[in-house]
């Protein structure tokens, strides 16, 4: 399918206002942190939201893992491509947040719950280690009385594809059954994130019953390993298990259903219903020192498979349009993608590198983000 209407892709998950900032070993010891971790908040870990907020140079971001790919599915598509949906507070977080996605271009449909504080990430960096503390406060509010509104449900009906985050599964699932559903129904496209290995084994159920609905299924290796043991398949082997997800029963006959496993710096292995052959789609390489934060690398690898997907492109391009997005993205603080005014002169860079790299005994050509900010792009010879 190719996009040729507004809001094509609708994506559903927990949004978080992501509060990121250089720190040192006494903001974490302050608030009993540890240097490379990631934990949920408790009563003592508030503060720390507004610390970051009002001493330090923070950088905000509108996390949560769907939201980091809806805004890099939208960094791809043409303008009021993506819509998405989770749960907010009325609180000073959600206008932040407001205006986080505004300059991203996301359309987004919050659920308000007054009672519960906005979701937020508080990220301490000290040097390469990253702590991470989350509140997910209203986040974890969102109700089926949201998805079926007539407005918000219109959208819906609009909408060619759909896209779940895994760490949905913990807050509503059966607003994520509703659209797998419709998915099927309508013959439209159900893509699904495992997100994170806990969800495989603590929320096996609810998982369980959207696999049938599954057009993509999207996780790391991890994920997938802890998938295949939660469903009693003693195999670690990536390729057999992207086949068991890829022949699970289905109920949309009218599509293959694709099985994507992402690997780090491995080939990305995919499986498609039927097919003995499991593919594998060799990562976009990168010199180690443009490496800035890994952090959101499988966000923005979706949101860049989605982009394609609502595209009409192939699989096979669909895949490298999430790999490039991917390889963009973790050569930013956080996840996150450079202006789109930087993108031209970014990819002549990175393809004039290749060229001078290729052309020489030896790698002498870099480009690197400059000090002064994540839009700024310079290149030097070694």
């Amino acid at each position: 399918m190719a996009a040729s209407k507004e809001y094509s892709l609708l994506c559903l998950e927990n949004p978080l206002l992501d509060i990121q900032a250089v720190g040192n070993d006494d903001l974490l010891a302050k608030y009993g942190l540890k240097a490379n971790d990631a934990i949920l908040a408790e009563d003592n870990h508030k503060p720390l939201y507004e610390e970051l907020l009002n001493n330090y140079e923070a950088k905000l971001i509108a996390g949560g893992a769907a939201q980091n790919t809806a805004r890099g599915a939208q960094y791809l598509l043409p303008d009021n491509s993506v819509v998405y949906l989770g749960g907010v507070g009325d609180d000073k977080y959600a206008a932040i947040l407001h205006d986080a996605v505004k300059k991203a271009g996301l359309r987004v449909e919050y659920r308000v719950e007054p009672s519960q504080p906005t979701g937020r990430c508080g990220v301490v960096i000290t040097g390469h280690n990253r702590s991470m503390c989350t509140d997910l406060g209203a986040a974890n509010h969102y109700g089926l009385d949201h998805l079926k509104k007539p407005e918000i449900w219109s959208l819906v009906e609009n909408a060619e594809v759909f896209y779940i985050g895994g760490y949905h599964f913990t807050v509503c699932p059966p607003a994520i059954m509703e659209l797998a559903k419709e998915a099927a129904a309508k013959n439209k496209i159900f893509v699904l994130s495992l997100s994170a290995p806990f969800i495989a084994q603590f929320f096996k159920e609810p998982l369980d019953a959207s696999a049938p609905y599954w057009d993509y299924i999207i996780g790391n290796e991890t994920e997938a390993e802890t998938w295949a043991e939660a469903q009693g398949h003693a195999t670690k082997d990536l390729k057999e298990i992207a086949k068991l997800m890829a022949n699970l029963p289905k109920e949309n006959k009218q599509r293959k259903r694709v099985a994507i496993i992402t690997h780090g710096t491995e080939p990305t292995i995919v499986a498609t219903q039927g097919e003995d052959a499991v593919k594998e789609y060799p990562v976009h390489s990168i010199n180690k020192e443009l490496i800035n934060d890994t952090n959101g690398a499988g966000d923005a690898f979706a949101g860049g498979l989605c982009a394609g997907i609502v595209q009409g492109k192939s699989l096979e391009e669909s895949i490298h349009m999430g790999q490039w997005l991917a390889k963009l993205s973790i050569q930013e603080l956080g996840p996150s993608y450079v202006h789109i005014s930087c993108l031209i002169i970014y990819v002549f860079l990175d393809m004039l590198a290749m060229l001078v790299n290729n052309c020489m005994p030896e790698p002498r050509l870099r480009i690197n983000s400059c000090d002064n900010g994540p839009l700024a792009r310079c290149f030097r010879l070694r």
